[in-house]
């Protein structure tokens, strides 16, 4: 069954002969050989090029064993290439080979190639990769699937869609899978096989155990503001276990680097600058952090803005924790400042939005809870909330949008209407 990325398979296409490396990054299984080997491969033949001037190079087959050489992989481009014409390179698992970028680079300076890789070890896990390039790289980052996407080749019931995907997530080899074990199964398997290995192999992690269970700690507090130090906490008060500051921020800074989860920072709306050391963090893929708790903290409230900001992710849009100051009269009858948090401040050029993400507003008060950082914002940007009721998309009284979760998930435009 073929899936549909069309926003990336989009990006492929505007890179073209930009003169760039265009670097495709993503986690494991998110479908990056997918995307450049069947989508793009078939795009570039539909769109008129000849199959004899795409090479294309899966370099784990063992029929290419003897291109992971770095003289022989650019010995045998340059062969294959016999005009003057476009030449589109296609080179798959690019690490297999010692000094690829040296190559790569080489590559760049023939004007009529352009070129396209993609790898799956954890140096292509790596956020850093593009710098490997000094600049002369496109990196085109892959998510996994929305829910939009989700849908698209999802056939159970309907009614469970969004149930399955807020526990399963999106990598596609999951949502293909017709069985609950088998999914739980493949994604654990996954994470402690794969992900694992690699950070440990790369970051070369003595303790494997102390990571897993920062890793662990980290998803069962998605969405709430942390630290180093209240994570040090977490680990001395539950698990009986110290651990350095240095360490953690060490271990959180290798879970971001291989894109397994994404820092968020606070925003001071009305100084218009980042503060504070506490920031949020939510994973790349749903499926994958049930999975790092052993799918034993399956808590939608979390996993809905969690689902929520990788939308807002896919969309391309700037994202931060909103915090707005207001003032009140204090017990002793002085006047103090205090703040509240916006779930998300989402930015896109000139346009801003403000999102609060609730699983349900059917009390009076939780709605109010909910809209009250609201009502001491200065500005005219759009109040949006997102609640997992089932209500028809409509403003309030007070010109706050509110809209459902899996109408805000499918609809592309959800954020202007």
């Amino acid at each position: 069954m073929e899936i549909k990325r069309n926003q990336y398979l989009d990006k492929l296409i505007s890179s073209r002969k930009n003169g760039l490396i265009k670097v495709i990054t993503g986690i494991r299984r998110v479908g990056k050989t997918y995307l450049l080997f069947h989508l793009f491969y078939n795009y570039l033949l539909e769109s008129g090029m000849k199959r004899e001037n795409i090479i294309a190079l899966e370099l784990d087959r063992l029929e290419n064993k003897q291109l992971r050489s770095a003289e022989n992989l650019y010995s045998h481009i340059l062969a294959k290439v016999k005009s003057n014409d476009e030449y589109i390179i296609l080179i798959d698992e690019i690490q297999l080979v010692p000094d690829f970028v040296e190559i790569l680079n080489s590559l760049l300076h023939l004007d009529n190639i352009d070129v396209y890789v993609t790898g799956s070890n954890s140096k292509f896990l790596s956020s850093d990769i593009v710098t490997e390039f000094r600049g002369r790289s496109k990196e085109i980052h892959i998510l996994p699937l929305t829910y939009s996407e989700f849908i698209s080749v999802y056939n159970g019931e309907r009614r469970k869609a969004l149930r399955e995907y807020f526990t399963y997530g999106g990598l596609p080899i999951a949502v293909l899978t017709k069985e609950h074990k088998e999914k739980a199964d493949y994604l654990k398997s996954l994470y402690r096989l794969v992900y694992i290995k690699d950070l440990v192999e790369r970051k070369h992690i003595k303790n494997p155990d102390n990571l897993s269970e920062i890793i662990s700690v980290l998803a069962s507090q998605t969405g709430s503001l942390s630290n180093s130090t209240k994570i040090a906490n977490t680990f001395l008060s539950e698990k009986r276990i110290k651990i350095s500051l240095d360490t953690i921020n060490n271990y959180i800074d290798d879970i971001i680097d291989a894109f397994l989860i994404t820092p968020v920072n606070r925003f001071d709306i009305k100084g218009r600058k980042h503060i504070g050391a506490l920031r949020k963090y939510y994973f790349e893929d749903i499926g994958l952090r049930n999975a790092m708790l052993d799918f034993n903290q399956i808590e939608f409230t979390h996993i809905m803005e969690n689902a929520i900001f990788n939308e807002l992710r896919s969309r391309s849009l700037e994202v931060n924790v909103g915090v707005v100051e207001f003032n009140y009269t204090n017990n002793y009858n002085a006047r103090s400042k205090g703040q509240l948090e916006i779930d998300f401040l989402a930015t896109d050029m000139d346009r801003k939005y403000y999102i609060q993400s609730a699983y349900s507003i059917e009390e009076k008060a939780k709605k109010e809870q909910e809209v009250r950082p609201f009502k001491y914002l200065k500005d005219s940007y759009k109040r949006i909330l997102i609640v997992a009721d089932d209500v028809i998309p409509h403003y309030d009284e007070t010109g706050v949008f509110i809209i459902n979760v899996e109408d805000f998930l499918l609809d592309k435009n959800s954020l202007n209407k």
